[in-house]
């Protein structure tokens, strides 16, 4: 028997890409512009100038009433409670074994309002994890059909976005947004980005989704502005080491593993995930999370295993050829005694044990100012 055919959810652009020629793939359960110019084109406009992604596909989950900021730490590893209204901060859901449900964006509306980002494949388990474990009859709700959700990405990204909206965004700082209007519609306009460089995303209602696209588009004609696809998104934040749900974490991994220790505040209460954290502390964790070049010629490719001394030690969690860097870098779990920058390891990359080394991440930081 033929298994059924799985139908893959479309965004509000789905047909515009279409019309512009996108490589569309699966991805998270929906049907995603991969490339449309190519992913080391779209790559190098993203850092030289500007790049317009379509990421309707991510989930969004409203949490309100007078116990929402209560729920947030119970779910949360972070603490919620340092955050100012307008203000944002990533942090995680994770399982009582200390290991990632997801991680997650939580954007402060008011005392009573949060608004949650998480990742498209896991936006109903994440709906259905908070829910069930709402003791503090809080109002949780999954309000991902009510948007669309573009990320304007690259150094010139401000001065595109700046004429077409009503909000100052020179007052928008690093994980803060601002509620306004882009050509008479209402948005939520936020800076966050998964690029490594400076940019906004926009959420709004789906129904302008092709004029607002279109708008932006046309004011970054002159500009370098390109449509950009998912897979320069991947390429982007390899380079600037920001985790990918299924690769660097997963529910078989912890933050103290993952490198991400900065996002658990053990210090702030309970929370679903702390005794497990508090015990892997206490004994130590046997692998991390590093960053690699290749030494010798080959990539590095996600999945393929980390050897030490020629045995298997590890694997990479994300891997490939960086198009700014000229270089080709990954992501990989190795034992802790093979973690420092400098140390020499090996990728197999199909039958060859080619040479590898351990390097500082981010491999990307932006040029400041």
């Amino acid at each position: 028997m033929n298994s059924p055919t799985v139908s893959l959810r479309k965004t509000a652009l789905h047909s515009l890409h279409k019309k512009l020629s996108a490589r569309m793939a699966a991805f998270g359960g929906w049907d995603m512009p991969i490339e449309y110019s190519g992913v080391i084109q779209e790559h190098l406009a993203v850092r030289n100038a500007a790049g317009l992604f379509d990421i309707s596909h991510m989930g969004e989950i409203l949490i309100e009433g007078p116990n929402s900021l209560r729920l947030i730490q119970r779910v949360t590893c972070n603490d919620a409670s340092r955050l100012k209204d307008e203000q944002i901060q990533y942090s995680a859901l994770l399982t009582p074994e200390g290991t990632f449900v997801d991680d997650i964006l939580v954007h402060r509306l008011s005392p009573d309002r949060y608004f949650l980002c998480v990742n498209a494949s896991n936006a109903e388990k994440d709906f259905d994890w908070i829910f069930q474990r709402n003791a503090f009859n809080a109002t949780v709700v999954n309000v991902s059909d009510a948007y669309t959700q573009l990320a304007l990405q690259g150094p010139k990204a401000f001065k595109i976005l700046q004429p077409l909206v009503d909000a100052d965004l020179a007052t928008i700082k690093y994980y803060w947004l601002r509620r306004g209007k882009i050509a008479d519609l209402h948005c939520l306009f936020t800076r966050t980005g998964y690029t490594g460089e400076d940019g906004f995303e926009l959420y709004f209602d789906p129904r302008s989704s092709e004029h607002v696209w279109n708008l932006l588009m046309e004011a970054g004609s002159g500009e370098g502005l390109v449509p950009a696809g998912l897979g320069a998104r991947n390429t982007l934040r390899l380079e600037a080491k920001m985790a990918l749900y299924g690769h660097e974490i997963s529910d078989q991994t912890t933050p103290w593993e993952a490198d991400l220790a900065w996002v658990v505040k053990l210090e702030k209460g309970e929370f679903i995930g702390k005794e497990a954290l508090l015990r892997q502390k206490e004994v130590g964790i046997q692998r991390k999370l590093v960053g690699f070049e290749m030494v010798g010629k080959g990539i590095g490719r996600d999945g393929y295993p980390v050897l030490i001394d020629r045995q298997q030690a590890g694997f990479v969690t994300s891997g490939g050829p960086s198009p700014y860097l000229k270089k080709n870098i990954g992501l990989a779990y190795v034992p802790v005694s093979h973690s420092e920058v400098g140390m020499e390891i090996e990728i197999q990359v199909r039958t060859q044990a080619v040479p590898a080394r351990i390097v500082k991440t981010p491999f990307y930081t932006k040029p400041k100012p």
